[in-house]
């Protein structure tokens, strides 16, 4: 009772924050054609991926804290994140997270399990301003599916997926298939 009366507070605080700052969210320019038909889901045997959305706070924040030594590798110069990650802080990323995926100016997926019991993990894809890319792709697995190789085989799902069903001309998987610091060396195009 107490955690669903929280979460209904945080969706309230949620929603008031959407509505007033629904202008400024990452872009106000989605990053994919007008026409283009935003894919739902990838299913597998395996896992699941789908919008993710406010109501995943609960099972998203247990995955989260629960992987918090592996998500410091995933993104680089020494991130701190997910320390000090509060409930309600994360319900407010995951407001942000799907109002960006109705806006169409980026698209987080939650990755769960088949049944939807479990959150194994998340699949971000972002605009880019890498000269040369039109789109970077970021993802991780829940630390205890790391050595079942869960994220191995998310990751090569995920680049087959993006190549056969998005519209991009060059997609990076920054830490993956091409090198942090190469990444971080590619000049932004000037806007």
């Amino acid at each position: 009772m107490v955690v669903k009366n929280l979460v209904a507070h945080a969706f309230a605080v949620v929603t008031a924050l959407l509505f007033v700052s629904s202008a400024t969210a990452q872009s106000s320019m989605p990053f994919v054609p007008a026409d283009f038909a935003v894919p739902e889901k990838l299913e597998t045997k395996e896992f699941r991926l789908r919008m993710l959305t406010v109501n995943d706070v609960v099972m998203d924040y247990d995955a989260v804290m629960t992987s918090v030594e592996h998500l410091k590798t995933i993104w680089p110069g020494g991130s701190d994140w997910p320390d000090g990650l509060i409930f309600e802080q994360d319900l407010i990323d995951l407001g942000w997270h799907q109002k960006e995926f109705q806006r169409r100016t980026s698209f987080a997926y939650t990755v769960v399990s088949p049944s939807e019991s479990l959150v194994t993990g998340c699949v971000y894809i972002n605009p880019t301003r890498k000269r040369g890319y039109d789109a970077a792709v970021h993802l991780w697995a829940r630390q205890s599916e790391l050595a079942g190789g869960l994220e191995t085989r998310l990751y090569a799902a995920v680049r087959e997926w993006v190549a056969k069903e998005w519209p991009f001309a060059k997609v990076a998987f920054p830490g993956r298939d091409i090198d942090w610091d190469e990444w971080q060396a590619i000049p932004d195009e000037k806007q």
